[in-house]
């Protein structure tokens, strides 16, 4: 939530503006955020009687009865938008179907949106949100360990754009974050070691004690579901906890000078140089957090070759990848997407490489003089490398599947109708239809717009976004 102050001077050509904007948000740690006992989430309801929560139909499957019951001991009236978001489907017409769900609701501008989900929700949902009347309020609750680790921590919510990462965003701020971290209890181990990259990302460039942490409990803690299943012994739950929260506490410190990213060398853009072009290569996209692994292992070797690590930590850093199940590599990661991962980011950069990279473990330094005969010998280099370890250093369980997106993402007719559903819900928005006349959005036919926007036509899958207990279907 944000409020701004700002004065307006008269100069000798003209007026000039200055304006403060105060950013202010807040983190809960709650386990059993939806347990009747815990009243926190229901008194951020009580003044309006009612709540919106946008989730992920995964989510929902596992815990919407739970959210029915908590909001109904509270006599607040709860209806659900249910998405299913994939990388793929991280999309203007996901974005769009939101929309509409927040306009049939009837949302006023401060009434928050509650957002339910793994961090690709929160990001879409998280941009709805921005747009709908430039600023709509909205209450985050992540529920995988990127969204409570990494997602939870950045005010960035976006879209991607064809092959671009997060192309269309804004920075716009959750009113609150819960932090329950007894939703990962459910969640595939393949989604606790996709987690388990970011934690690797901040500790590696960041914190050295934590990687520490990481190191010593690699295995316990993935099996363990960070200390939550049943036979995780105290020790591990502890030292997950302390991971947890030194974790997000460093990203914070590192994220909150810097919210809208006006300065752009940033330690936690740790694998994240090359990674936002490789990771939708593949017709079924890399997880996020293998993508970045790849790009971390991979600046590891970089920065090993300009003896910035020592061997020895070059080997610690890959080991502990290894062991965590993570890819450090992938064939399709090859000179050509190298390349243009560093045109692509260069534009991003303003003109600068900007790696990040350990120097040493726990600290950080931003690489901007490196050649592309460089880049390419460290590449060579890495492969060689990767030929040491299993799988020739591909990751254990490293695409997205259902788990991360309620439906197959190898469904190339899916692929292609989703691809149509934009262009058409694009050239429909605003162009055949007068926004604030008899129909909603600027849509020119809603009836049209909704088979475009993956409500359960044009044979998409995600015939399931909607209200479940209200009236749309």
């Amino acid at each position: 939530m944000s409020d701004m102050n700002a004065s307006v001077q008269e100069t000798s050509t003209g007026f000039q503006v200055t304006g403060y904007e105060k950013i202010e948000y807040d983190f809960t740690f709650l386990d059993g955020v939806f347990n009747p006992s815990n009243p926190q989430l229901a008194k951020c309801y009580e003044r309006w009687g009612r709540a919106l929560a946008v989730t992920d139909m995964n989510v929902y499957n596992m815990y919407g009865e739970q959210m029915e019951t908590y909001f109904n001991h509270y006599n607040i009236e709860l209806k659900v938008h249910k998405t299913k978001i994939g990388e793929k489907a991280k999309t203007i017409p996901t974005f769009l179907s939101i929309v509409d769900s927040m306009t049939e609701f009837g949302i006023y501008r401060k009434e928050p949106v509650l957002v339910v989900g793994g961090g690709l929700v929160t990001d879409v949902a998280g941009f709805a949100c921005a747009a709908y009347r430039r600023n709509t309020n909205f209450i985050r609750i992540p529920t995988t360990v990127i969204g409570l680790i990494d997602a939870s921590v950045s005010i960035k919510v976006a879209v991607n754009y064809g092959n671009y990462k997060n192309r269309l965003g804004a920075y716009h701020a959750p009113k609150h974050t819960f932090l329950d971290f007894t939703f990962l209890c459910t969640l595939p181990t393949a989604q606790i070691r996709n987690g388990f990259a970011e934690l690797i990302k901040i500790s590696t460039c960041g914190h050295k004690d934590t990687f520490d942490l990481l190191d010593k409990y690699c295995e316990e803690i993935i099996d363990t579901a960070f200390g939550r299943s049943d036979d995780a012994s105290a020790e591990v739950r502890k030292a997950a906890d302390a991971i947890n929260r030194d974790g997000i506490h460093e990203m914070l410190k590192l994220e909150t000078p810097n919210l809208h990213e006006i300065g752009l060398d940033r330690v936690i853009a740790y694998g994240h140089t090359w990674s936002p072009m490789h990771e939708l290569v593949p017709e079924t996209p890399l997880r996020h957090g293998h993508a970045i692994s790849i790009d971390m292992a991979y600046s590891a070797t970089l920065a090993n070759d300009r003896k910035l690590i020592s061997d020895e930590e070059h080997r610690r850093i890959l080991n502990l990848f290894s062991r965590a199940g993570l890819s450090m590599d992938h064939h399709m990661f090859d000179e050509e997407i190298l390349d243009k991962g560093t045109a692509a980011i260069l534009k991003t950069r303003d003109g600068k490489l900007r790696a990040a990279v350990p120097n040493p473990i726990g600290q950080c330094t931003f690489l901007n003089d490196v050649s592309a005969e460089e880049l390419k010998a460290a590449l060579v280099r890495h492969k060689k490398l990767m030929a040491e370890y299993p799988r020739n250093g591909e990751g254990l369980e490293a695409f997205v599947d259902a788990s991360d997106t309620g439906y197959t993402e190898n469904n190339k007719a899916e692929a292609e109708a989703l691809e149509d559903a934009a262009h058409e819900a694009g050239s429909l928005n605003g162009i055949g239809g007068k926004h604030g006349g008899n129909v909603a959005n600027g849509h020119s036919d809603p009836v049209t717009v909704k088979k475009a926007i993956m409500n359960g036509t044009k044979d998409l899958t995600n015939g399931t976004n909607g209200f479940t207990n209200g009236a749309k279907a």
